[in-house]
C-alpha cells in the first residue's frame, strides 16, 4: 500500500508573489529625479530599467558577486544606465539619486504585501507546515520582510546574494532543504516565475507551484503545467496542496 504523501516545508518566492512595488518602477524613479531637479518620463525609465536590468544581469549574474561588486555597486550601476538609456547622460547629476534610489528600496514602505498572502503564511502555519524563503534578491529582503511583518512566517530567509547561486541553479535549492534538514520529496516551492519558481525546484525532486493568472502564460508553458499545479491566487495553494497530498508520491 502506497505511503500517503505528505508536504512538511514550503518554500516561497517573495517579489511578485508575496510582495509588490507600491508605485510603478518608472513612477518611483521619476519621483526622485524631479526632486534632484531632472526631469524624465516614467515610460522611458520603465523602458530603460528593462533593458539595464537584463544587459547587467548577463554581464554580471547574481549581483556581480563572482567579479567583486557588491549588490549594492551592481544596483546603482544599473541605475545610472536607466537613466542614460532614458536620455540622462550627465552621470555626475543622477548619482546622488542612484544613491537614494537604493536606500528607497531598502524600505519597507516602498512595497506591499499582496492580497491574500499574509493570510496564507498564516493558514500554512496553523496547518503545521514550515516555511522559508528562497529569492533572487540581496541582502535588503530581510529587513523589508520584517518591517512588513512577514519574517516571523519563516524559518529562514535564503537569497541568491547570500547562497552564491541564483534560481533556477540546483545548487541554492540543495542548500534551502540543507537548511531545513529536509528531503526534496517532502517540500514545494511557490512562485511566479516558469523557470526559477516552477522548473529549478522540479529538477531538484521538489513540488512546485505558479502563482498566476493562466491566461498570462505563455500558451506553450501553460500546456506543459498541470493545471493543478497553476494557481490564479494564493487563496488556491491549500486545496492545490491538499490535492498532491492526495495523490500517490512519484506519479
Amino acid at each position: 500500500m502506497a505511503h500517503r504523501l505528505q508536504i512538511r516545508l514550503l518554500t516561497w518566492d517573495v517579489k511578485d508573489t508575496l510582495l509588490k512595488l507600491r508605485h510603478p518602477l518608472g513612477e518611483e524613479y521619476a519621483t526622485k529625479a524631479r526632486a534632484h531637479g531632472l526631469e524624465v518620463e516614467p515610460s522611458a525609465l520603465e523602458q530603460g530599467f528593462r533593458q539595464a536590468y537584463r544587459v547587467q544581469s548577463h554581464r554580471f549574474p547574481n549581483y556581480g558577486l563572482s567579479h567583486g561588486l557588491t549588490s549594492r555597486q551592481w544596483w546603482l550601476d544599473v541605475v545610472l544606465q536607466t537613466f542614460h538609456l532614458a536620455g540622462v547622460q550627465d552621470a555626475q547629476a543622477v548619482a546622488p539619486i542612484a544613491e537614494q534610489l537604493y536606500e528607497d528600496f531598502s524600505r519597507p514602505c516602498t512595497w506591499q504585501v499582496l492580497d491574500g498572502a499574509e493570510d496564507t503564511l498564516r493558514e500554512c502555519r496553523t496547518r503545521g507546515l514550515r516555511l522559508a524563503v528562497i529569492s533572487n534578491f540581496d541582502r535588503r529582503l530581510e529587513g523589508i520582510l520584517g518591517g512588513l511583518g512577514l519574517r516571523e512566517h519563516f524559518d529562514f530567509v535564503l537569497t541568491s546574494e547570500a547562497a552564491g547561486w541564483p534560481k533556477p541553479d540546483p545548487h541554492i535549492f540543495q542548500e534551502a532543504l540543507r537548511l531545513a534538514h529536509m528531503e526534496p520529496v517532502v517540500t514545494a516551492h511557490v512562485g511566479d516565475n516558469y523557470l526559477c519558481d516552477y522548473q529549478g525546484p522540479r529538477a531538484v525532486g521538489m513540488h512546485s507551484f505558479l502563482v498566476v493568472d493562466p491566461q498570462a502564460l505563455d500558451p506553450v508553458v501553460r500546456d506543459s503545467v498541470p493545471k493543478e499545479h497553476i494557481l490564479p491566487s494564493l487563496a488556491h495553494l491549500l486545496p492545490a496542496l491538499d490535492c498532491l497530498e492526495g495523490s500517490t508520491p512519484g506519479l
